[in-house]
């Protein structure tokens, strides 16, 4: 079998956690910061837990990393 490739933007943007969850930045940071609150704002620090639907499909984007 020939090996599979990772996909460059999922190693770039994710990371696994060691239980096998996907931890990702928050989203909504970019542009048009001062249309959102102050608590928003303050909520979308740091990173986060993907949901389980989502998490399937970036793992399978990582063939090689690990899988908890």
């Amino acid at each position: 079998m020939p090996k599979l490739k990772t996909k460059s933007s999922a190693k770039k943007r994710f990371k696994l956690t060691a239980s096998g969850k996907v931890k990702m930045p928050q989203s909504g940071k970019r542009h048009g910061m001062i249309k959102r609150t102050n608590s928003q704002i303050r909520k979308q620090r740091g990173t986060t837990i993907m949901s389980k639907q989502d998490s399937k499909i970036v793992k399978s984007y990582m063939p090689y990393s690990l899988r908890g």
